[in-house]
C-alpha cells in the first residue's frame, strides 16, 4: 500500500462515522497551525503547508474539487505567507509578527474579492457539475479560505472573522460529504478562532508591545 492509499484508508469508526487517516492527520496539523497563528509564530506557515498537502490528498480522492482546490491555494498562500513573515516587515519586540486592523479600504477590497470570487467559482462549479458535489458551499469555502489566509499574511485581525465565516459553512459541508473528523475539527477551529481573535484584538490596543515597523 502506497502512502496516498494509506492516507485515504479508514483509521477508525466513531458514532457511525468513518474517519480517514488523511482527514484526521491533516486537520490535527491544521489545528496546530491555527494555534501557532494565534501566537503569531512564523511556524504557522509550514504547518499550514503540510496540512494542505495531506488534505489535498483527502479531498481529491472524494472528488471535492473546490475543497481540493482550496488546499492547493492553502499551499501557495502558505509559501507566500512564510516568505512575507520571514521578511520581518512587521516584527514585534517579542520576535512574533505585529498585527493590526485593516483599513476601511482594505476591508472593502476583501469583502468585494470574496463576493466576486464566490460568484465566479460557484458559477464555474455550477456550469461543470463534475467539479463539485456542492458547488456554492464549496466555492464559498474555497474563496473564504483564500481571503482569510491573505489577511493573515498581511497581519490583519480581520482574518479571524473570515475564518469564522468559513466555519459556518465548513462544518455542515464536511459532515454531509463524509469527512466527519473535519466537521468535528471545524467546531474546535471556531473556539480557537474566537480566542485568537481576542488575543490579536488586544494586541492592537497595546502598540507599545508591538514595537516599530521594521
Amino acid at each position: 500500500m502506497n502512502l496516498a492509499n494509506w492516507l485515504n484508508s479508514e483509521a477508525f469508526t466513531v458514532f457511525g462515522q468513518h474517519i480517514k487517516w488523511s482527514d484526521m492527520i491533516g486537520n490535527i496539523i491544521g489545528l496546530i497551525a491555527l494555534a501557532l497563528g494565534w501566537r503569531r509564530s512564523i511556524w504557522t506557515w509550514p504547518a499550514q503547508l503540510l496540512s494542505g498537502v495531506i488534505l489535498l490528498v483527502a479531498f481529491a480522492s472524494a472528488h471535492l474539487s473546490g475543497s481540493a482546490g482550496k488546499q492547493l491555494v492553502v499551499i501557495v498562500v502558505a509559501l507566500w505567507g512564510w516568505w512575507s513573515w520571514n521578511r520581518g516587515r512587521q516584527q514585534a519586540q517579542d520576535g512574533s509578527i505585529a498585527v493590526r486592523f485593516a483599513t476601511w479600504r482594505e476591508r472593502g477590497l476583501l469583502i468585494g474579492a470574496a463576493a466576486v470570487g464566490t460568484l465566479a467559482v460557484g458559477g464555474l462549479f455550477t456550469a461543470f457539475p463534475s467539479l463539485s458535489w456542492d458547488p456554492w458551499p464549496d466555492a464559498y469555502i474555497f474563496v473564504g479560505t483564500v481571503v482569510a489566509m491573505y489577511a493573515q499574511a498581511r497581519g490583519m485581525v480581520e482574518f479571524w472573522f473570515a475564518w469564522l465565516l468559513v466555519d459556518l459553512v465548513g462544518v455542515p459541508l464536511n459532515f454531509a460529504n463524509g469527512f466527519a473528523f473535519s466537521g468535528f475539527v471545524y467546531v474546535i477551529y471556531g473556539a480557537l478562532v474566537l480566542w485568537g481573535m481576542r488575543d490579536w484584538w488586544l494586541r492592537t490596543r497595546t502598540p507599545a508591545l508591538e514595537g516599530a515597523t521594521a
